[in-house]
């Protein structure tokens, strides 16, 4: 009878060591959805483009986007944000995420997948704002094309970019056909045409989401805010320093510190009028009685220009700035575990290729050579790129590494006028 039950009891225990290794193996392998993403500070985010050209006629090759890959996943990004699909650049670089997956398991990269949308006539001198451009309709079946074909990559898809902003004035829709789109695949995810886990947002300017100019604030955003999934808001500090620099500049009572210390509680100022915006988001959504997360698909610091925000501007751009608001915005984002798409992962100089200074082309973290900005000086210290490269050049710091020729380039605004 003893040796039975000691029989029994060791059938019991394989049996439940057995199941829970099941259950184990099962929650490792099951793919991470969009809930389970974003807000995990595990899942650092950054936008992308992989173009090295002035021009997105030239395509990256696949060699050179999984090279990219390779360096982003080595700093632990492991969701990327795009802006359409209407360049293969977007198809090109899920087929390597695709490739890359299968050749290691462990390799792990999903997608914010953006559709662009614009108005009747944009970029035209007489853009038609209440109407909808044709090519909204292929950019959305495009999308839902590529969502279906790579689900377990795909884990988000944004209606628009800034698309109901008003100063974008080229291209701006009112909000009742980004709230058409959202609908339309809200629609497909309810009757299986799209995968049930994946989860539909825009992607626009804290102000055009009811955290600014209350001309904003209609109905049609109202039920906006009802159809996403969740809220994906764009705070850009560093524009602000010229159109809005209330909080841009070196205070009197900071003139006794270092240049350093100056420009570092600058920095946190700039920061801090980041979460102002974000929370000026918050604060209206719940006026609406509505709860919804709220992530930052964008926002950024460019490492030089030769305009607004350049040494004859608000002197906001060099690499120890960009530097700074990188780092304090990731720190309080990951904090309130709110996912951060910061923009960019490298520089794209076909964002102004009229003019080669213009800060549009400098919002990387790397140049686009692939030197490590001063952001990431750290990381090629512990060795982080080790053996990864960019077109063939070695992931180095910018400056050689030598804070003295970088700090040459660090201008320190005057104080601000109140």
């Amino acid at each position: 009878m003893i040796s039975r039950i000691l029989a029994i009891k060791l059938f019991l225990l394989i049996f439940f060591i057995s199941c829970n290794e099941k259950s184990t193996k099962t929650e490792k392998t099951k793919e991470p959805t969009a809930e389970h993403i974003l807000g995990n500070p595990n899942y650092q985010a950054i936008c992308y483009g992989g173009y090295r050209a002035k021009t997105r006629d030239i395509l990256p090759t696949l060699e050179q986007i999984k090279e990219d890959m390779l360096i982003l996943a080595a700093m632990n990004i492991k969701i990327i944000r795009t802006y359409n699909v209407h360049f293969d650049e977007t198809k090109l670089l899920l087929k390597v995420i695709a490739q890359m997956k299968k050749d290691n398991p462990d390799f792990e990269m999903h997608v914010m997948l953006g559709a662009w949308i614009d108005c009747k006539d944009a970029w035209t001198p007489k853009p038609i704002h209440d109407q909808e451009s044709d090519r909204n309709a292929v950019e959305i079946a495009e999308a839902v094309r590529l969502a279906n074909e790579y689900p377990d990559i795909v884990k988000v898809i944004a209606v628009g970019n800034e698309a109901m902003v008003t100063w974008a004035a080229g291209y701006f829709v009112t909000p009742n056909i980004i709230l058409k789109w959202v609908n339309h695949l809200q629609d497909l995810k309810k009757n299986n045409n799209l995968p049930k886990d994946i989860w539909i947002t825009s992607s626009d300017n804290y102000a055009a989401w009811g955290g600014g100019d209350t001309s904003y604030h209609k109905e049609e955003l109202k039920q906006l805010y009802n159809a996403v999934d969740y809220v994906s808001i764009h705070v850009y500090p560093m524009h602000e320093t010229h159109y809005n620099p209330q909080f841009w500049g070196v205070l009197s009572s900071e003139k006794t510190l270092t240049e350093e210390q100056q420009i570092d509680s600058l920095m946190a100022r700039a920061r801090d009028f980041g979460i102002e915006q974000f929370q000026n988001v918050k604060k209206y959504m719940n006026t609406l009685g509505i709860q919804k997360p709220i992530h930052i698909g964008e926002t950024g610091w460019a490492s030089s220009s030769d305009g607004f925000y350049g040494q004859e501007g608000s002197k906001a751009c060099d690499e120890y700035k960009s530097s700074s608001f990188y780092n304090l915005m990731r720190a309080w984002t990951d904090k309130e575990k709110i996912s951060c798409f910061y923009f960019e992962a490298f520089d794209e100089i076909w964002k102004d290729q009229g003019n080669s200074l213009g800060s549009e082309n400098y919002f990387g973290i790397f140049t686009i050579d692939g030197k490590a900005k001063h952001v990431l000086w750290d990381e090629v210290d512990k060795g982080t790129f080790k053996n990864l490269k960019r077109d063939g050049n070695p992931i180095v710091k910018t400056f050689d590494g030598e804070k003295k020729l970088l700090w040459e380039t660090v201008k320190i605004p005057s104080a601000p006028s109140r």
